[in-house]
């Protein structure tokens, strides 16, 4: 079974990520998708974040075509863990982490930089919201 991994944040679905999840599923059969947990996104981007609960993420997510299976995790070592039990042939990564440390990279035959859209991002999204009157 040829399993692909993403993972991130998926806070507000946009174009952006439905694109990076379709490229995903086409290397694969199965496509397995981890979020970050709610505390997670709160210590990395915030009090005011995510937007969207981890389990209406979940849901979200797992209702799509793409995506066969979603996993929430708390920490690295729990994101290295599923990622380990998987075994993906394929990790598809935004193209903003090249140089940099891909968690669970050892427990994975191949490495897709996934070449972000211009114009989506949550955050710019946040902010396109706030500035509305």
């Amino acid at each position: 079974m040829n399993i692909v991994w993403v993972n991130g944040t998926f806070d507000i679905l946009h174009t952006g990520h439905l694109a990076m999840l379709k490229y995903a599923s086409q290397l694969g059969d199965i496509l397995c998708v981890g979020i970050d947990s709610d505390d997670r996104i709160k210590e990395k981007k915030g009090k005011n974040r995510p937007v969207n609960s981890q389990y209406f993420r979940k849901e979200l997510l797992q209702s799509l075509f793409y995506v066969d299976k979603v996993y929430i995790f708390e920490s690295d070592y729990q994101l290295t863990e599923y990622i380990r039990m998987l075994s993906p042939k394929h990790m598809v990564i935004g193209d903003d982490y090249k140089g940099k440390e891909v968690i669970g990279a050892d427990y994975c035959e191949n490495i897709t930089f996934y070449k972000r859209l211009p114009g989506f991002s949550t955050t710019e999204i946040i902010k396109k919201i706030k500035n509305v009157k």
